[in-house]
């Protein structure tokens, strides 16, 4: 069994309680997991916690994957919402809500987002508020629409889009912090 590596052939013998199956499977997914793992928590020891607990929720529910799907985008979707599950369990959410009202449109100028390293741009998302992290990581990273997160958070879709426009404006914000030169190229974009 060491020697395989195909997803299907793992999932079975996963599935048939083969220790070395999700041995393999765990390791053949960890980078991506954990990746999205990351994106979603403030501090490396929650995106542990969220890892394990999401592996153990895709071991525990193989036997729902539709293999008619990707494995990755299943287990994409555990990741997310279990990473979710940690953040409202702990209540990270509810303190940051904002009326739609509120919300300011920024836009975001995509060429200064090129002179920024992918570690730089993510270390600046790490330090949204997490309700705005999630909602911004959900829509602009992993491509759901208002709706979908709103139904994933069971918030209503004016507090996604608010959430959004905050997360937006605050990246900006930050971005500004962290990189003053690129101050001058966004101001004129305003």
């Amino acid at each position: 069994m060491s020697n395989i590596q195909d997803t299907d052939t793992l999932i079975v013998g996963c599935m048939a309680g083969d220790r070395q199956a999700q041995r393999l499977l765990f390791k053949k997914y960890f980078g991506y997991a954990k990746s999205i793992c990351l994106r979603y928590t403030s501090f490396a020891e929650e995106a542990e916690e969220v890892l394990n607990e999401g592996f153990l929720k895709v071991f525990n529910n193989l036997k729902n994957y539709d293999e008619a799907y990707p494995f990755r985008a299943w287990l994409r979707t555990i990741m997310i919402n279990t990473a979710i599950s940690y953040n409202r369990k702990y209540k990270k959410h509810n303190r940051d809500r904002v009326d739609l009202e509120d919300a300011p449109y920024l836009s975001l100028d995509e060429d200064v987002i090129g002179e920024i390293t992918a570690g730089e741009i993510l270390d600046i998302i790490r330090q949204l508020k997490p309700l705005y992290r999630d909602v911004f990581l959900m829509h602009a990273v992993d491509g759901y629409n208002h709706r979908e997160i709103a139904e994933m958070l069971e918030v209503n879709e004016a507090t996604v889009r608010s959430q959004y426009a905050r997360a937006r404006a605050q990246l900006k914000t930050l971005i500004s912090e962290e990189f003053p030169y690129l101050k001058e190229e966004w101001a004129m974009n305003f």
